[in-house]
């Protein structure tokens, strides 16, 4: 099971997560602040951060800006009812994704899994890297270049690359790459694909032009390409 570090305000959502998830198997470290977060995450290596938003000192949405500066760590916002404004910004800093409290150990459990859950083998007779422009996509090491250089990318960030890049072209509607991507079978929230489409053109395109690689289509959704 996955080290999970929990950086959570709340004494009783703190206490009773970090036990279901314990029950679970994980190996679970827990902060009440910011601060004493970001000084574990070097010695505790988590696998996956669950990170309130609403942290006295440091809020959440600057921890999730200072973990991004040096690692790529799968995030999961754990967010209040009603903080709309909080959740873009947070996905806007690199979340992958949020869950609002409360919500059972079971839910998270689930959210966990499905972010850390591994990216599917190459389908067969495709390239393992295939060459998009300047951009080199590695489908077996999962690694993603432009003009040579390694592009950092979060989980998310990496898969809706991968499953769009896979058929150029073709359009995807934000449903769509929900249930893909992040495995919402539902009808979740959109902000969601478009934080993260932001956050992969700001590092894959060129920012002096329009998008090159992940192209919106008006009133439908998403495509790759084409070139």
């Amino acid at each position: 099971m996955p080290r999970v570090l929990l950086i959570e305000d709340d004494p009783s959502v703190r206490a009773g997560v970090g036990l279901g998830l314990r029950r679970r198997g994980h190996e679970v470290a827990a902060a009440d602040t910011g601060e004493a977060g970001l000084a574990l995450m070097g010695g505790f290596h988590p696998e996956l951060v669950l990170l309130d938003l609403m942290l006295p000192g440091i809020n959440g949405v600057q921890v999730c800006r200072r973990i991004r500066e040096t690692s790529q760590v799968p995030i999961i916002m754990l967010t209040a009812r009603g903080d709309d404004f909080d959740i873009v910004v947070g996905l806007e800093a690199g979340a992958d994704d949020y869950i609002v409290k409360p919500a059972r150990t079971e839910v998270i459990e689930a959210r966990i899994k499905a972010v850390l859950r591994r990216l599917g083998a190459p389908a067969g007779g495709r390239p393992q890297v295939e060459f998009h422009g300047d951009l080199a996509v590695d489908r077996a090491g999962l690694t993603v270049a432009r003009g040579g250089e390694r592009i950092a990318l979060a989980p998310s960030e990496l898969k809706l690359l991968l499953h769009l890049s896979a058929s150029p072209e073709q359009v995807f509607s934000r449903q769509q790459l929900l249930e893909y991507v992040w495995e919402h079978s539902y009808h979740a929230d959109a902000r969601l694909v478009d934080a993260c489409v932001r956050r992969l053109r700001h590092k894959i395109e060129d920012p002096d032009g329009a998008p090159r690689y992940i192209q919106t289509v008006r009133g439908f959704g998403y495509r790759f390409g084409p070139l």
